[in-house]
């Protein structure tokens, strides 16, 4: 029997995009080819006070994001999903001990979850062309995502590896798996 395939997509909301974020367009198109090939689609999207508050347009997900009808979704308040969330028992309650992470911000929620989500035992794959962020006063925004890729591609979590794949390849091994 195949694995079941599992998106769990970061912070796609039109508040978060108030601020502008890189290739918006190419990453939200690979988020719509990752989650039309999905089994499982779990939207993870950020509450907060100016602009984020839960059932406001902020709040909303991106116009343009492909919203499956059976998609789960989980609310956040902190840059780590796993915070303070419902988001342990919904993994739990679907059975589903590993997933592929994309979304927005590259450098800060989709970073957080993804160490804390290795700490606990998920298999975790990172869509390596399907995360974003903003330029930072550090760092422009296509430098911090080449820099996340290689540090979750060498992320050290014995017997859990992250894997760090372009949407191809994960499509690719979805559709042959």
């Amino acid at each position: 029997m195949a694995s079941q395939r599992v998106v769990m997509v970061v912070d796609m909301q039109n508040g978060v995009f108030a601020t502008e974020r890189i290739q918006r367009e190419q990453c939200v198109a690979r988020i719509n080819q990752l989650t039309a090939a999905a089994d499982t689609v779990i939207f993870i999207q950020h509450a907060e006070a100016g602009g984020l508050e839960e059932g406001s347009d902020g709040f909303a997900l991106l116009p343009e994001l492909t919203q499956p009808a059976n998609a789960l979704y989980v609310t956040k308040t902190a840059c780590d999903a796993f915070y303070h969330t419902t988001l342990e028992s919904v993994l739990r309650e679907h059975d589903i001990r590993a997933f592929v992470m994309c979304g927005c911000a590259t450098d800060y929620c989709v970073d957080t979850t993804l160490k804390n989500g290795a700490s606990r035992g998920y298999a975790i794959t990172v869509a390596q062309d399907a995360h974003t962020t903003a330029n930072r006063p550090a760092a422009r925004a296509s430098v911090l995502i080449d820099h996340y890729n290689e540090v979750w591609r060498t992320l050290t979590v014995p017997g859990n590896p992250v894997l760090v794949k372009p949407v191809e390849t994960i499509l690719h091994e979805w559709q042959t798996n």
